[in-house]
């Protein structure tokens, strides 16, 4: 029967497998509502809408997820609606429950996916795509959208990868991009009131009925038209879908306030990647990073309240017992009240032994006032910093504006106060690039171990070098350029390698972790790629593809040789979605879907890349018209409120 327990099926499977913990559920604060909980209509019509959200990953990754764990919470609010959540399964589970029939489950009821109104999943990286196949084909939901009947949940996409859905197209029903919180409530209400009516047109009218609001994108509705060459000639609403809309906007959520979510953040019962309440300060960034499909995406800035920060924290600690609090946001330094948020925070947890951390902090966003409030009440760990670019040069064409003093200076302030270590963060094979711009990452981490040991007088002085490789991403202005191939970012490294370690005096105090070329020109296809791309998705998943964000997991043979025949015969290959520089009146596969940002700004601002022109933050200046604000009607929303977070009272 629908929404019956599967977990005397699932029991006998657990110890068969490692960490059978991520399948139990139960966790603090998780929730398992009533299958029936809205009741019935007059005419006994079904009024519960039920939602399985998924994070395409392992429990020790998607469980801490920040996305998910807001829309599991504001969905199971509603009393008329269920949310549970599902994650990727092993291999080994994956094998057991396909040998004993079991359906992909989730982990609140260990309820069949199948029996769900929506499979929902949070796309943050491209590389989760054949673990979201893995989970609709185990759920026993047919592979293609084409495929499914009025008995299947729709399949809908949410995440910075929704952003451009076309490499899934085929395997997904729907996509929202942008924010979720009002959009998945406004898809509930529709889904209802498609139920109370009795179901009229099955999942066809129900699809219709959401690609006409215009901010749900249904890939069934479009049709694209290809060139002789290659290139897109059109994107269009089929003929048939009347009513479907040119262009597909996003969601933004304006007065974060208002959205105090999670109230009650999860607690997991097995070890994760973050073992912390976390609280978004701000969602949104001005910064202007070209790279940062994240900062374009999210436009505008809008800051939670220094008030409403302290309440969640309060309510969070409370309902988990954690004992770090992580203050979020893409450049969390940038809250214009974050002086003000930390020092109260820990004023008000002192003794307490409650930390609290930041993400990476810019390099001109940080002091020592800041950085030692943050550890006041914790324990005194390595700062982290993202110059992103070796040179003062590159760093123009990204647009970050930091100088190479900037960062010295900031390093030499943070070993006089007593730091040990720093890790930086880079990239590779950014656009216009060259040998000189990478090796010049060496000559500054050398900097930074002789001035910290001039100004601490101690030879214990560590910097890591952490390098990234550049994928150009859709909604950016860098969404025309050339990717460096995976052999020429490879040799590159090298390169920089051999230059930390020629000197012998300063190079045995710098770390470097990097990651080779090959992962990026994969994810390169999947987040630059069009329709076609996902026979190769398919291919690589066929042919055992799992879990391609772990490098223990990723096989890039597999995924050349699976692209060398899904595009035999056919005018693109794996280098013409990847290393080939697009030109400005190219269609690009993500064009129907608005992100507010104008394409002719993008573009501006791409030949200023390459003019090494920087760009100033619009918070704090002239609005230079992206297009975002009016587009979608929002504007920036920054303090500050001149409130202070005062201590809690005990009664």
């Amino acid at each position: 029967m629908a929404g019956e327990s599967l977990f005397a099926q699932l029991e006998p499977l657990l110890e068969q497998v490692s960490k059978p913990i991520q399948y139990v559920g139960g966790e603090l604060n998780s929730k398992v509502k009533d299958w029936h909980c809205g009741g019935v209509g007059p005419h006994g019509e079904e009024l519960t809408v039920r939602w399985t959200l998924m994070y395409p990953d392992a429990y020790e990754i998607g469980l801490p997820n920040q996305g998910v764990m807001i829309l599991y919470e504001v969905l199971g609010e509603r009393p008329d609606t269920i949310a549970e959540r599902s994650y990727s399964v092993w291999a080994d589970m994956e094998a057991a429950m396909r040998d004993a029939g079991v359906p992909q489950f989730t982990v609140d009821g260990h309820r069949a996916v199948r029996d769900f109104d929506v499979f929902g999943f949070s796309l943050s990286t491209e590389l989760g795509y054949t673990n979201m196949l893995t989970a609709i084909d185990l759920a026993g939901i047919p592979l293609h959208s084409a495929d499914r009947t009025d008995d299947d949940p729709i399949v809908l996409i949410g995440g910075h990868a929704a952003f451009n859905p076309e490499p899934v197209a085929d395997f997904i029903d729907a996509a929202v991009i942008g924010d979720g919180e009002e959009a998945l409530l406004r898809i509930t209400d529709l889904i209802k009131a498609w139920k109370a009516e009795g179901r009229p047109g099955g999942r066809r009218e129900l699809l219709l009925r959401l690609a006409r609001t215009g901010g749900v994108y249904v890939p069934a509705f479009y049709d694209v038209d290809y060139l002789p060459d290659g290139r897109i000639k059109r994107v269009a609403p089929s003929p048939a879908a009347h009513g479907v809309p040119w262009r597909v906007s996003k969601h933004t959520v304006m007065d974060l306030d208002a959205w105090p979510y999670p109230k009650q953040p999860l607690v997991p019962l097995a070890e994760t990647v973050h073992e912390r309440m976390s609280v978004e300060i701000f969602r949104g960034c001005t910064r202007g990073c070209r790279f940062c499909q994240a900062g374009m995406i999210t436009r505008p800035v809008r800051e939670r309240s220094i008030t409403g920060i302290g309440e969640m924290v309060e309510k969070g600690l409370a309902a988990t017992g954690f004992e770090e609090v992580g203050l979020l946001s893409l450049s969390s330094a940038d809250h214009s009240e974050i002086g003000d948020i930390t020092k109260g925070l820990a004023d008000r947890y002192e003794g307490s032994q409650t930390g609290l951390s930041l993400p990476s902090t810019r390099v001109d966003a940080f002091n020592i006032d800041l950085a030692n409030e943050l550890t006041r009440n914790g324990r005194r760990s390595g700062l982290t910093f993202a110059p992103e670019g070796g040179s003062e040069r590159i760093r123009k064409v990204i647009n970050k504006m930091v100088s190479e003093e900037d960062l010295i200076n900031t390093v030499a302030a943070a070993f006089s106060a007593g730091w040990r270590q720093v890790k930086l963060y880079f990239m590779c094979g950014l656009p216009t690039e060259t040998d000189e711009d990478v090796l010049q990452i060496a000559d500054l981490a050398k900097r930074v171990i002789e001035t910290g040991r001039k100004v601490s007088g101690r030879k214990d002085i560590r910097c890591t070098v952490s390098i990234g490789g550049f994928v150009p991403k859709p909604h950016t202005p860098f969404q025309w350029a050339a990717q460096l191939g995976a052999e020429e970012t490879d040799v590159r490294l090298a390169k920089l390698k051999d230059a930390i370690k020629s000197d012998r005096r300063l190079g045995s105090s710098i770390g470097m972790r990097y990651h080779d070329g090959k992962p990026g020109i994969v994810e390169g296809l999947l987040s630059r790629g069009d329709r076609r791309v996902g026979a190769v998705i398919e291919a690589v998943w066929r042919d055992g593809g799992r879990f391609d964000g772990w490098s223990e997991h990723f096989s890039y043979d597999r995924w050349m040789d699976c692209a060398a025949t899904a595009f035999e015969g056919s005018p693109v290959d794996v280098a013409w979605y990847t290393t080939r520089e697009r030109d400005e009146n190219e269609v690009l596969p993500w064009d129907h879907l608005d992100s507010g940002l104008d394409k002719d700004w993008l573009w501006d601002d791409w030949q200023d890349a390459i003019d090494e022109r920087e760009l100033d933050d619009c918070r704090w200046t002239p609005c230079y018209d992206c297009g975002v604000c009016p587009q979608m009607n929002t504007e920036i929303q920054i303090g500050p409120t001149g409130k202070k977070l005062l201590p809690l009272t005990v009664i």
